[in-house]
């Protein structure tokens, strides 16, 4: 079995060039936020028992997570309430990001499972200090299809992780209590049409999340690798529908989506972007850099251009490489307006 050529070099060897661009202010804005209760994993399927969520308590964590904005964007409305048993805002999102075939590409891969779990965990009680106030979900951010250098036998520059190794991640997943597992997508010259639905076993069970990464969806036919790609509002809409389909039809918890980003063309026409009571939309910041330079990219992107809630990468390597030589602490990113509910490290 042919192991993905990119675990390591496209992932961190491409983000490092093209990473955090100058940023360009004066985007458009518009929206701004309302809506949701409790905890999607270990739900049964046929779980019938979920109460209706405290719709006064939500509005109250969305205006904590606003952290005091006055430009009207934040919290986003309209936005439609969730189903019961969501994960956001009542918890924040811990997440570790990689792939087990590599060492390079995160911190998943990169150590042995207790060993990343016990990383995990000390994570998780960083948080648990930083902001007592908001309990943590710890999960698992699985790259379950990989771009690559290689083309492949179809010319698509992807390479499809093998069930068993889908298996194992969440076999490990399960060595902590209720811990949810993400499975994200690099379509490379491939679509998220056909790459979504083959994932449909997995992410029909009520502790498995979605990710894409616009980064590599190369619609232009240009390698991976080559320039950062691009996902429209019509293709976030199309994945965030099909999650609410298998929501419905088999009485899921909502589904939380994370959609990467750090650049402008990565996601475009952005107030097209629905909203959906089966659904978690989350903005994720994805970039390294030195903490001014992540907060920038966070404001500019992030910020001013408001789906739902939001979220912040952390590199443990690419981030301490220019000075101050440092990662952004638990503390510093809760004072970000507004304030990410999703926190992944690479």
């Amino acid at each position: 079995m042919k192991i993905p050529q990119l675990a390591g070099t496209l992932l961190i060897a491409f983000t490092a060039v093209t990473l955090f661009a100058n940023c360009t202010s004066g985007i458009n804005t518009t929206k701004s936020a309302l809506n949701a209760s409790g905890d999607s994993s270990g739900v049964a399927v046929t779980d019938t028992t979920r109460k209706p969520i405290d719709t006064a308590k939500y509005n109250t964590l969305m205006l904590k997570l606003a952290h005091g904005d006055t430009t009207g964007k934040w919290p986003v409305k309209p936005q439609p309430y969730p189903l019961p048993g969501a994960i956001l805002p009542y918890k924040r999102i811990i997440a570790y990001y990689g792939n087990i075939y590599s060492k390079r590409m995160g911190v998943l891969g990169e150590y042995a499972p207790k060993e990343m779990l016990s990383r995990l965990d000390a994570e998780v009680k960083k948080w648990e200090k930083a902001d007592p106030s908001t309990p943590v979900q710890p999960a698992l951010h699985y790259i379950a299809v990989v771009a690559q250098g290689d083309g492949g036998k179809d010319g698509k520059y992807r390479f499809r992780m093998p069930d068993k190794q889908i298996d194992s991640v969440l076999a490990i997943s399960r060595m902590r209590k209720n811990m949810i597992v993400f499975l994200d997508i690099q379509v490379s010259l491939s679509n998220i049409r056909t790459e979504l639905p083959l994932l449909e076993k997995y992410l029909k069970m009520p502790n498995v999340h979605l990710g894409v990464d616009p980064e590599f969806s190369m619609k232009d036919g240009v390698k991976p690798g080559k320039k950062i790609g691009t996902y429209d509002a019509a293709d976030i809409n199309y994945c965030s529908q099909y999650l609410a389909d298998l929501v419905k039809k088999y009485n899921l918890p909502p589904k939380v989506f994370t959609v990467h980003r750090f650049t402008k063309k990565m996601v475009t026409n952005y107030k097209n972007i629905k909203l959906r009571p089966e659904v978690q939309m989350v903005m994720h910041m994805d970039g390294w850099g030195e903490p001014e330079l992540k907060k920038g990219t966070y404001r500019h992107f992030i910020f001013s251009e408001p789906v739902e809630f939001t979220g912040f990468k952390l590199f443990y390597k690419n981030d301490i490489k220019k000075a101050p030589n440092r990662m952004i602490t638990p503390e510093e990113l809760l004072k970000l307006v507004p304030i990410p509910v999703y926190i992944q490290y690479q």
